[in-house]
């Protein structure tokens, strides 16, 4: 049987949830999908997919992908005794996980995976709701190369490029590893700024500096509007970042790797959220960093963009 004619199933229609499961829809494949507000679903119902009422209706799916918010909720949707996927009577026979969680818990999704008969892959992602829709998601694999084979073109279906790193629960480290950075870049992006604002230089100008040199990259351009305009509709929050922060410094711990900068920025991380924006998007770092510059900050009202044009 080939992939494009494997049933899906999808646990998860959050902000990545949603856009990542649309993707398989619209390239054509049979996708169920159960979301704990069932209401979440209707937009994908239009695209053709169908809906299960309980997570166990997709236990009949030959794959299934999940995407949580965090390590708790994995186990809640696979384990529960009474509702999670891998206790019921049945069970689908791979399922790709593309959730941020500890490697301890995909340890043991995988443990109890197997004891089942189910091939569990670990696929966590890259990017926001727009990345997905502009194809620009990465995605870090790992599990056993035969299962990569079966689900690598539904893989990479959800965006531009995929990487197996190996056996096992690699692709958690890797994708924690890339979350420390992604709050250490956004730290470091925001003293500059503040910087540049005291010495009278617009935020628009460093941005555009930055996006056009060696230094710029993707990430630096989608935030953009935020550091410049102050658009801090939440793509990915304070309280998503320190839990990947908390993961990745115990895993330091683990291994008695020191990482002062990765601590100091978990704390500021912290900042943030003390200082109410728990539910705006983790570049709220920049208005952290202003406040202990004393500066206020304004938008600047420029016609910037987040070079996240749909594909």
């Amino acid at each position: 049987m080939s992939s494009q004619q494997m049933t899906v199933g999808w646990i998860g229609l959050g902000n990545m949830g949603a856009p990542l499961a649309a993707r398989l829809v619209k390239v054509g494949y049979d996708v169920q999908v159960w979301n704990r507000t069932a209401a979440k679903a209707q937009p994908l119902v239009d695209e053709g997919a169908s809906v299960g009422e309980t997570v166990r209706d997709l236990a009949h799916r030959e794959v299934v992908f999940s995407m949580v918010s965090a390590s708790k909720d994995l186990e809640q949707v696979m384990l529960d005794p009474e509702v999670g996927l891998l206790t019921g009577e049945s069970v689908p026979k791979i399922v790709v996980d593309c959730s941020t969680v500890s490697v301890e818990t995909s340890k043991k999704i995988r443990e109890a995976a197997a004891e089942r008969g189910t091939r569990f892959f670990a696929a966590p992602v890259s990017g926001n709701g727009k990345v997905v829709a502009a194809g620009k998601l990465s995605v870090v694999c790992s599990g056993d190369e035969e299962t990569f084979q079966l689900v690598q073109p539904m893989i990479e279906s959800l965006g531009r490029s995929v990487t197996y790193v190996g056996d096992g629960e690699a692709a958690r480290l890797v994708k924690i590893y890339h979350n420390l950075l992604l709050g250490i870049y956004t730290q470091a992006l925001s003293e500059i700024l503040v910087l540049g604002e005291k010495a009278g230089v617009k935020r628009e100008a460093v941005m555009d500096f930055i996006n056009n040199s060696v230094m710029g990259c993707i990430f630096s351009q989608y935030k953009t509007p935020a550091m410049v305009n102050l658009d801090f509709h939440p793509t990915f929050t304070p309280i998503l970042l320190r839990k990947d922060f908390d993961l990745g410094l115990a895993e330091a711990r683990k291994h008695e790797v020191p990482m002062p900068i990765t601590n100091m920025t978990r704390d500021i991380v912290e900042s943030s959220i003390g200082h109410g924006h728990e539910q705006d998007d983790f570049a709220t770092l920049l208005l952290i960093a202003a406040a202990n510059a004393g500066v206020e900050l304004h938008s600047e009202n420029a016609d910037v963009t987040d070079g996240l044009d749909p594909q």
